[in-house]
């Protein structure tokens, strides 16, 4: 089973929007020029295959999908988001620890 992909602006609302209402899905908006987002992906990724279907990663590249970056006032990258049943229920910004992630994900996944 996949627990990532990549995902385009036209595909949003069916891998985040409707996926969400199944499994909680963490949206990591990133464009491969940001450093920190290099560096924030892979974690992000690695934790995905851990928690086996916990949560689904998608991965939104900013530079060629701007409209639900916009959408959802990203305004600085990586910004992580959580979304259940449609809506964003956690989020941070910023390349954190992979300690710091998992936390995160913890508190948030329930």
């Amino acid at each position: 089973m996949d627990y990532k992909a990549e995902i385009s602006d036209s595909q949003f609302q069916k891998e985040v929007i409707e996926k969400s209402s199944d499994v909680p899905v963490v949206v990591d908006f990133w464009a491969p020029w940001c450093g920190p987002c290099t560096m924030l992906g892979p974690t992000l990724e690695k934790l995905a295959g851990e928690y086996e279907g916990k949560f689904f990663l998608a991965k939104v590249n900013v530079d060629e999908n701007r409209d639900n970056a916009m959408k959802y006032g990203v305004s600085s990258i990586p910004a992580v988001k959580m979304f259940r049943g449609g809506k964003v229920v956690a989020e941070f910004v910023g390349a954190v620890a992979e300690s710091v992630a998992k936390g995160w994900l913890d508190k948030n996944l329930g």
